[in-house]
């Protein structure tokens, strides 16, 4: 028995790739992003999910509504094991600001060790979805469920399937409003398509 699991980056806000949004409150689709859930909602039409799991986010949310109407799912279940790293401080900074911070430099050089101002390393995000993941498998067997995350958490999660270093997650990327699909088993997991775009 294996459970399908689609793991859905979140569409794009107005300054994806500007700033570092993490948990910040109010950070929503822009008109980009909108459009893109829509195709993302249209690409998904055809699959037939046994549940919509999102993040908390409002961005995550946004992507997740359209994909529940185009798949006649009423309901999305908020699961906080994907939400997105708990950044604390570093939040609403720029991507130059944070360049100049030592402790960012030491995040990005030191995945496996480093933890973020809000306490989280990739490990801990690693065990948090990876764990989700395998509740669901055993409630969802023969069935695909949609996980609508962020970027760091899909990428933690496919570091754990390819049995990668979580620092090797810099060698490939999650696109906003993309798709990596996972199959699972009894026997472990396997990476079936990586960041396919809608």
């Amino acid at each position: 028995m294996t459970t399908t699991f689609f793991l859905i980056r979140h569409a794009a806000h107005d300054n994806v790739g500007d700033y570092l949004a993490g948990r910040m409150a109010g950070v929503c689709l822009g008109e980009t992003g909108r459009a893109q859930a829509s195709r993302l909602a249209s690409h998904m039409a055809p699959r037939p999910l046994a549940a919509i799991c999102c993040s908390p986010r409002e961005r995550t949310l946004e992507t997740a509504k359209p994909i529940a109407i185009a798949c006649n799912r009423e309901k999305i279940t908020i699961r906080q094991e994907l939400d997105e790293i708990d950044f604390g401080a570093w939040s609403g900074k720029t991507f130059e600001e944070l360049s100049q911070d030592a402790d960012w430099l030491t995040w990005n050089s030191q995945r496996q060790q480093a933890r973020t101002p809000g306490g989280e390393t990739m490990l801990d995000v690693q065990q948090r979805v990876v764990s989700l993941m395998q509740q669901l498998r055993k409630r969802y067997p023969n069935q695909s469920v949609a996980l609508v995350s962020h970027a760091d958490v899909i990428k933690a999660a496919v570091c754990k399937v390819l049995g990668l270093p979580l620092g090797d997650c810099f060698r490939f990327d999650i696109d906003p409003a993309s798709i990596t699909t996972v199959v699972s088993g009894d026997w472990g997991s396997k990476l079936i398509r990586l960041n396919e775009a809608a």
